[in-house]
């Protein structure tokens, strides 16, 4: 058995019960529910449909997300979240070189290696070196006036935690962020890199081990094993390459508003819901946020 939810964007609340009838009438569905009127609504199927992708691309044309999945084992049990672009509306590293006048230059590295056209790595410390002698009071500037939580996030983290639910916020960023990310959000615990700096200024560099792609698997792998959960109990969302690690090995990895070459190679692709997406897939009705 399987589920087909149907999601559109909570700012236009724009999912016409039209639409929904079309597809599970089209695809032979049982009832359909709404979780939220106008923002998502779910029906049960009894196998995979042949024009998925079709539909998919159809719907995207409307405004509208579409995911199906396994209709057992959907709501999960950990939550492992991406944070730059992600849990925020930003990527740090670009606003820090912003504040160091070489915005336009990080930004393209950045956005290259989101798009996986990059080692993440070496882009990591290519970008962190141009923010050499940035001052390190900078970081709290960028975070009391350029950050910007992402819509949903307070009501997924708490929604999750609410229902047993454990939470951690894994970034190539820095800790500098996440940690204030985290603790405004509710996460459990983070991961990031650390900048160093030197007499108060930015030295140029990171601090070993990098926390990149792998270090994101790792952390999936870490914790569920101390919860003493399956990888298929696990919740993953991200938007660019160093995030695909960890979706494909979560038992629900969903390419949030992500990079084309990033979508393609997820089977779960919110492009016009919000983080509450990730509820209404698990799902939970609005009336069951916390």
């Amino acid at each position: 058995m399987f589920i087909v939810t149907l999601l559109a964007s909570p700012d236009r609340a724009d999912l016409d019960g039209a639409t929904v009838e079309a597809l599970r009438n089209a695809w032979g569905g049982g009832e359909a529910r709404w979780l939220s009127r106008g923002v998502a609504a779910e029906f049960p199927l009894p196998a995979l449909p042949a024009n998925r992708w079709e539909a998919w691309a159809g719907l995207q044309g409307l405004g509208v997300d579409l995911v199906v999945q396994p209709a057992g084992g959907r709501r999960k049990k950990m939550l492992l979240a991406d944070m730059d672009s992600t849990m925020i509306g930003q990527e740090c590293i670009d606003e820090l070189a912003d504040m160091a006048g070489v915005g336009p230059r990080v930004a393209e590295i950045t956005r290259r290696a989101m798009n996986g056209e990059l080692d993440f790595e070496g882009a990591l410390l290519e970008r962190v070196g141009l923010l050499r002698g940035l001052p390190e009071a900078v970081i709290g500037t960028v975070l009391a006036e350029r950050i910007t939580l992402a819509p949903g996030g307070r009501e997924l983290v708490a929604t999750m935690k609410a229902n047993g639910g454990y939470t951690a916020l894994v970034s190539g960023g820095f800790n500098a962020f996440t940690a204030s990310v985290a603790a405004q959000l509710g996460f459990d615990e983070h991961r990031a890199n650390t900048l160093l700096a030197d007499n108060g200024r930015l030295s140029g560099d990171v601090a070993r081990p990098i926390l990149g792609r792998e270090a994101k698997v790792a952390a999936l792998e870490e914790i569920s094993a101390r919860l003493g959960i399956d990888h298929a109990d696990v919740l993953a969302v991200g938007d660019g390459a160093n995030d695909l690690g960890m979706l494909h090995l979560a038992g629900a990895g969903v390419a949030l508003h992500a990079k084309p070459s990033v979508a393609a190679q997820c089977d779960i692709r919110i492009n016009h819901g919000d983080l509450t997406a990730l509820l209404y897939i698990q799902g939970y009705a609005a009336g069951d946020f916390a």
